[in-house]
């Protein structure tokens, strides 16, 4: 089920399979992805590739900063004629949601997703509405810009699974990508093909759930995470909830490797789209690229490995 979603993605986004992995990842791990590259690298476009996939419902925001949370949630609006309020339900009503650009919508109006994120549901004027069991926020922000834009706060970033990168294609890739949208005729995107069901995907998440974590991995996924609040360059390790998304990709990759059982090199796969957005830096550190990455890396490779 896995590697035919990621082969339909794979026909329109082109040299990107470990990033196009990962977001089918994070749909079985029942968490959030935030996209982060630089303009016109195909990350709205991936988002609704995944949409179309699974044969579910896809709503796209585009985030700015008059963007109210009532415009993403829904309103209660008074019908005139049955003399009564009724709810208008909002875009996070779906299954694939699009937040394009977070980071250019206010504070206010980001925390009205954090709900959305953490417990599938929605309140408004009192009354919760709860979200789809097959639900996924694809976030995507340009690290470049620095004007009129709010930085995601901690808190917010926490409830994103994975964050991940588009990177520049290799010079092939570019010639491919080139040749796909000169084609002409039909739009890009009409390509991809649903190849699974909605039914399909919880069914396959309940299962997911279900691959064995032997206690020696736990205890893996533990020092890593210990490692974190230690490390001379980090002011604030990884949470709790981090570590249990750590657990639950490694569980997702196992499944993909059609394994019912979790091992060593699947935490280490997923240990830096899980963990490295998540930590907080001293400032010392911070004006370092890819310093997050390094510290993961670092640490992986000073933790024991559990061995059979």
């Amino acid at each position: 089920m896995a590697v035919r979603m990621q082969q339909e993605i794979n026909k329109v986004i082109i040299g990107q399979e470990q990033t196009v992995k990962f977001v089918v990842a994070a749909l079985f791990a029942d968490g959030h992805v935030l996209l982060e590259d630089v303009p016109g690298s195909g990350k709205t476009m991936l988002a609704k590739a995944v949409g179309r996939t699974i044969g579910g419902n896809f709503s796209r925001i585009q985030m700015t900063p008059d963007l109210l949370p009532a415009d993403m949630t829904g309103i209660n609006y008074f019908n005139m004629k049955t003399s009564e309020f009724q709810f208008l339900r909002g875009p996070v009503f779906t299954n694939v949601l699009v937040a394009d650009e977070i980071n250019r919508a206010t504070p206010k109006t980001q925390a009205g997703l954090l709900e959305c994120m953490e417990e599938k549901q929605v309140t408004v004027d009192g009354t919760t509405y709860s979200l789809d069991d097959v639900f996924i926020v694809l976030a995507t922000q340009n690290p470049v810009d620095n004007q009129g834009v709010f930085p995601l706060p901690e808190a917010q970033i926490d409830r994103f699974l994975v964050k991940l990168g588009m990177a520049y294609p290799k010079h092939d890739s570019m010639v491919q990508i080139l040749q796909t949208h000169l084609g002409g005729g039909k739009p890009v995107l009409d390509a991809v093909e649903k190849v699974v069901d909605i039914s399909e995907v919880f069914t396959a998440k309940k299962l997911i759930r279900e691959t064995e974590v032997h206690e020696d991995i736990l205890h893996y996924v533990a020092e890593i995470v210990e490692e974190t609040r230690s490390h001379s360059g980090v002011l604030l390790g990884i949470s709790q909830r981090g570590a249990l998304g750590l657990v639950r990709m490694a569980q997702v990759l196992a499944a993909f490797d059609e394994r019912d059982y979790v091992l060593p090199d699947d935490v280490k796969e997923a240990a830096v789209p899980v963990l490295a957005h998540r930590l907080i830096l001293k400032n010392s550190e911070r004006m370092k690229q890819n310093r997050e990455q390094e510290i993961i890396e670092e640490i992986l490779g000073r933790v024991s490995v559990p061995t059979e």
